[in-house]
């Protein structure tokens, strides 16, 4: 079986509306669940793909802070 998690997760926020990712990002992050992580990291690779390097920086000052 060859199952890409990458892809199921993209597909199934494809066509989402700002709102609807909004949702879906707090619902994984109120949830708790670790099987969540995932979801959330495809999406922060979207993010990362699609932003320059100035605001890669900030998010990677940000999050260094965030793990003090």
């Amino acid at each position: 079986m060859d199952f890409n998690l990458r892809n199921a997760i993209l597909d199934n926020v494809s066509g989402s509306d700002t709102s609807q990712i909004e949702a879906t990002i707090n619902d994984a992050m109120n949830s708790g669940e670790e099987k969540m992580l995932p979801g959330l990291g495809v999406l922060f690779e979207v993010y990362w793909n699609e932003v320059d390097q100035e605001e890669r920086q900030e998010v990677i000052n940000q999050i260094a802070n965030g793990v003090r």
